[in-house]
């Protein structure tokens, strides 16, 4: 077999003394040209076509598999329970209010009159309540329990200072009504 024939092209100039950057390649040296070991192009189409057959299948079966779920949730869809029976029943409460501010002046009206009028709380047992202002007033005129003082103990505190003996401090866990140790 003989050597292909290529055509013949201009010379090549010696380099670096090129006219312009595309003079470089218009020269092509004897037995230049693509190579034929770099791109299979049969494994390329065959990569393409199973790569459509996939997507055609997974769409295919994600379709079917779709049109399963939706005849089933259409099988087993509960009716709701409310909308069962001829019959007009309201939820279990809390529902909503109708008239809120309405019903926020009727509950402040409410226990207005329960905070200044009196009635009773329990009538067996003989409780009862009273206005506010009332109840106040008597707890002043009767005078409210308070401890007993120590006579002796109090004056003699009242006229002098007790001094701490050295080294020792009040104690912060008592609000300084015992002494501790200086820590030093």
């Amino acid at each position: 077999m003989d050597a292909p024939q290529y055509t013949s092209l201009p010379a090549a100039p010696p380099a670096g003394h090129h006219a312009s950057a595309e003079d470089e390649y218009l020269f092509q040296p004897p037995g230049s040209g693509h190579e034929h070991s770099d791109a299979n192009v049969w494994i390329i189409v065959k990569f393409g076509l199973w790569l459509a057959i996939s997507a055609i299948v997974i769409s295919a079966g994600m379709g079917l598999l779709f049109g399963l779920f939706v005849k089933q949730s259409e099988e087993t869809n509960p009716q709701f329970p409310l909308a069962v029976g001829k019959e007009q029943r309201l939820p279990a409460g809390p529902r909503l209010q109708a008239f809120p501010a309405n019903e926020f002046v009727d509950f402040r009206t409410h226990e207005e009159a329960i905070l200044k009028n009196y009635g009773w709380v329990n009538k067996e047992a003989g409780v009862v309540r009273m206005p506010i202002d009332e109840a106040m007033r008597r707890a002043v005129a009767s005078g409210f329990p308070a401890r007993a003082q120590q006579p002796a103990a109090a004056d003699a505190s009242a006229d002098k200072t007790v001094e701490t003996p050295p080294g020792m401090m009040p104690a912060d866990s008592s609000a300084g009504r015992t002494l501790e140790r200086r820590r030093q």
